[in-house]
């Protein structure tokens, strides 16, 4: 449910709210507007008699969240979040591009990559340390070397940084690396990552499971804010479905129904949607002109030799020059790259 606080509610009310609230076994995530503060609470409400928080000073009423997903529902937050890394917003009226290859292989082709992708206007490296692979006898990442690769690439750069985790008991030593965890489409319902993962306090990007409803998607995200963490970025990346032109079939729609249904920033995953890189580039413009707030694509400077999805990654200069398109495309629909 939602407490809504009177125009000019004090602090001091909203924190007595929360302090009833809490002694009841609620859960409680205040957010203060322009005009008015709200008060998200989460939980039992059969333990609560409604006429004993709107008696309360400063309180307005109550609103209830017909959503199952609470905490990411537009019903509890109007306005859109936005997920701030020292100066880059994510979220805003800016696209922001995240570019890299799949994974860290060595470091000679992954620093020339980032360089380049910096070049072309990239704000955030990607690239995996740690790789969940179909096979397991195909490449499974550099592990914590790779990291520290990801980190030299950043210090050099300046880029932020965006890796996978796929085990809880790496949580908290990729988070000293990273500037946001990634949690991958196959990981997307291991709640317990999920919640270890929000509890590190990092940005998050949640890639959409391989056969995931926007709803479970958007629940998944709700395990990791109700571990106190809002900062997460929804990326779709593409769903399993009959046809088999592509490597999976890229949901564009689920840009504006996430929009409409959740405050939560969203991008999307071309490359791994396509596994190819002919179609990264028509599918970055759709993305783009459907609202998405930016993109993940996968560059690596010599993607014959690359270990991990060389197919469907860019080479640095036809990344570059679908950059320069992309910026047409965010004017038309007021946005800036």
């Amino acid at each position: 449910m939602i407490v809504v606080m009177q125009t000019g509610a004090t602090k001091e009310q909203v924190r007595q709210v929360e302090e009833v609230l809490i002694q009841l076994g609620f859960k409680t995530h205040p957010i203060y507007g322009e005009i008015k503060t709200v008060i998200g609470a989460i939980g039992d409400k059969r333990l609560l008699n409604p006429q004993l928080i709107t008696d309360m000073p400063g309180v307005e009423g109550i609103v209830p969240i017909m959503k199952p997903y609470k905490l990411a529902s537009k019903e509890l937050k109007q306005t859109k979040t936005t997920i701030q890394i020292d100066d880059l917003t994510i979220g805003g009226r800016e696209i922001v591009i995240m570019a890299g290859p799949c994974a860290v292989e060595n470091e000679q082709i992954f620093y020339e990559t980032a360089r380049k992708v910096k070049a072309a206007g990239a704000k955030i490296l990607r690239g995996g340390a740690y790789k969940p692979r179909t096979s397991p006898y195909s490449f499974q990442g550099l592990e914590e070397e790779g990291l520290k690769m990801l980190a030299l690439a950043r210090r050099e750069t300046g880029l932020k940084i965006v890796t996978e985790v796929v085990d809880t008991r790496d949580v908290e030593k990729v988070a000293e690396y990273a500037d946001i965890l990634q949690i991958g489409a196959r990981n997307m319902q291991n709640f317990r990552l999920l919640k270890e993962a929000g509890a590190s306090g990092k940005p998050i990007l949640l890639k959409r499971g391989l056969a995931a409803t926007i709803e479970e998607w958007l629940m998944a995200a709700e395990y990791i804010m109700s571990s106190g963490n809002p900062h997460i970025i929804l990326c779709e990346r593409g769903i399993r479905t009959f046809e088999t032109a592509t490597r999976n079939t890229i949901d564009i729609s689920a840009i504006p129904v996430v929009q409409e249904l959740s405050h939560l920033p969203v991008i999307v995953d071309p490359s791994h949607a396509t596994g190819s890189w002919k179609y990264v580039d028509a599918l970055s413009k759709a993305a783009v002109a459907a609202g998405a707030d930016g993109l993940l694509i996968e560059v690596h400077d010599d993607p014959a030799r690359a270990l991990c999805d060389g197919p469907q990654s860019l080479r640095p200069d036809k990344f570059a020059f679908l950059v320069e398109e992309l910026k047409a495309v965010a004017a038309a629909v007021h946005r800036s790259l």
